[in-house]
């Protein structure tokens, strides 16, 4: 867990500063849903995205 935190840290927060709450958790929430859950490398997934990851496990299940 305290790995997600730094690297929200470091990617998402760095350098910013919010004026409001509302603020930080919509810009927290949105590097959640549409970087780190979506396209951030995974180690679990031998290194791909959880799109390619699904991608490739609709393709694969196409082939048989």
């Amino acid at each position: 867990m305290e790995s997600f935190y730094s690297m929200l840290e470091f990617e998402c927060l760095r350098g910013c500063h919010f004026t409001t709450r509302a603020q930080a958790k919509t810009e927290v929430f949105t590097y959640i849903e549409t970087f780190y859950n979506r396209k951030r490398l995974h180690s679990t997934l031998d290194y791909v995205s959880p799109e390619e990851f699904e991608a490739q496990g609709k393709s694969d299940s196409t082939v048989h």
